[in-house]
């Protein structure tokens, strides 16, 4: 059995829309706990901060770069990074609960319309999917549908025109919807899939694998089920999951380290402000990713 430390960065929860970062990030590491905590020795030598619990933001400041390019080398080959855009986590849910599909959720992230009705659509989409609700649900569906006809008044034609008409045609979804909302595993939280995929990504044949994960409320045991029960529809044997706290673990925090630093450069290359060595180093650790060749 593979044991395997994680840790997120990012979590916003069910908003997708307006948070304070673009990236969620969901960090695994493959080392023993003495590698582990020798490098944490090794990072705080260097940082040489007063501080009792060290973070990522330790290691992004520009004081400190060496001591970032040195971890990102020391951790290449034994660990991995889920990255997650949230916006095009967002739109990939609502086009799937409207019945529409993969290519429907690409062409509209593609063309995406004006500022404007694109912010509007995407933050109505947002608050229809939220297992809370601040209003009744015939009027998060009427304020989605709203923002979705302005959104096809934007565009007209070409493939994201064609893909909002198909998704127009999904009205019966959006109150379907609202009606059964599942509540177990939230559809807007990233969380619980990228449990799985980390799973999936260390999984071998005969080989199964166990995760020890910074403990949080989310992952209760009913959600923890879930997700061995996912894994395991994938093929992968996934032994369990210990929720520890990360001070005491040395590995859950190099993942916790490794998630902010991922989530950090991805968020810089987005916005145009990306270093181009630091992408390079977090590139390896995108295996897999679908952003990976995003990254530069």
């Amino acid at each position: 059995m593979v044991e395997i430390a994680c840790d997120e960065s990012g979590a916003d929860g069910e908003n997708l829309v307006g948070g304070n970062t673009l990236f969620f990030a969901h960090a695994s590491v493959d080392l023993p706990v003495d590698i582990a905590a020798a490098h944490l020795v090794e990072i705080r030598a260097r940082i040489r901060s007063p501080a009792t619990e060290y973070k990522a933001n330790h290691l992004l400041r520009e004081k400190h770069r060496a001591v970032l390019e040195w971890l990102l080398g020391a951790l290449c080959g034994r660990a991995h990074v889920e990255l997650v855009h949230k916006e095009s986590f967002l739109v990939g849910r609502v086009v799937e609960v409207l019945g529409g599909d993969l290519s429907d959720a690409e062409a509209l992230l593609r063309e995406k319309a004006g500022a404007q009705p694109w912010g509007v659509f995407l933050r109505a989409a947002n608050r229809l999917l939220r297992v809370r609700a601040d209003v009744d649900s015939a009027t998060l569906v009427r304020e989605f549908l709203d923002a979705l006809d302005a959104l096809r008044q934007a565009v007209s034609d070409g493939e994201s025109g064609d893909a909002l008409a198909r998704l127009a045609q999904g009205r019966e979804r959006a109150h379907a919807y609202r009606a059964a909302i599942p509540t177990l595993i939230p559809v807007l939280d990233p969380l619980f899939p990228t449990v799985v995929a980390t799973a999936a990504h260390w999984s071998a044949p005969g080989v199964p694998v166990h995760l020890v994960h910074d403990r949080q409320t989310l992952l209760s045991p009913a959600r923890i089920a879930w997700i061995r029960e996912r894994a395991g529809a994938r093929g992968v044997e996934l032994a369990g999951m210990r929720l520890v706290q990360a001070r005491h673990e040395p590995r859950v925090q190099l993942a916790d380290f490794l998630a902010g630093i991922a989530r950090k450069i991805a968020g810089d290359a987005l916005t145009g402000a990306g270093d181009p060595v630091l992408g390079e180093l977090l590139r390896p650790y995108l295996e897999g990713n679908a952003l990976k060749n995003a990254i530069t």
